[in-house]
């Protein structure tokens, strides 16, 4: 995998072999971020990356200068990866905990600008995470979760849906607080 952009752009990162991982592709991250930084100032932005894995995104938010990412995973190895990484390149604002990723959200005391959620395709329940961040107030005005999944998932009917993106076979499904995105209609587009 590799930094599209930002002060460590083009850098590659080589996670084990042994993580339980499935990392968001280049193609998807790269066409995912040419929209945030269209409707966000990324320098000025706090995120949230949900099952983080190798801490994919967490470089790319960090490498074009957020102000405060923190990772979290269940997996101990893919925390400390993300943790010695972060310390290797110098990203300072990049905090990873171990924590399940419901847990952190019910018990969760920051709002943030982005929260990036990329569970397991396969992972029961996932459509109760836009519930959770909209019912607990965890985006911040104008904030987006985005939410990556297969195509067996459509969560247009949802509250706070705001629109969907497909990029190959990975799908974000991106939600808003209600009353807090411009009067447009929810939109689904798909790029290939």
């Amino acid at each position: 995998m590799r930094i599209v952009s930002g002060t460590h752009k083009s850098r590659q990162i080589h996670a084990p072999k042994n993580l339980p991982v499935r990392p968001t592709t280049d193609l998807a991250k790269e066409a995912l971020f040419n929209i945030l930084v269209n409707n966000f100032d990324l320098p000025e932005v706090s995120v949230l990356d949900l099952f983080a894995g190798t801490g994919n995104i967490s470089y790319e938010f960090a490498s074009r200068g957020a102000l405060g990412v923190t990772s979290i995973d269940t997996d101990l190895r893919c925390v400390d990866f993300i943790r010695q990484t972060a310390k290797s390149l110098g990203f300072d604002a990049l905090l990873a905990f171990r924590s399940d990723a419901f847990r952190y959200l019910k018990h969760c005391e920051n709002s943030y600008d982005i929260i990036f959620c990329d569970p397991p395709y396969e992972l029961e329940g996932i459509e109760a995470i836009p519930e959770i961040v909209l019912e607990r107030r965890l985006l911040k005005e104008d904030g987006w979760l985005v939410l990556e999944h297969s195509r067996e998932h459509d969560f247009s009917a949802m509250p706070g849906f705001y629109q969907h993106r497909k990029y190959g076979k990975v799908n974000f499904s991106i939600f808003s607080a209600p009353g807090e995105v411009d009067d447009q209609e929810n939109t689904s587009e798909s790029e290939s």
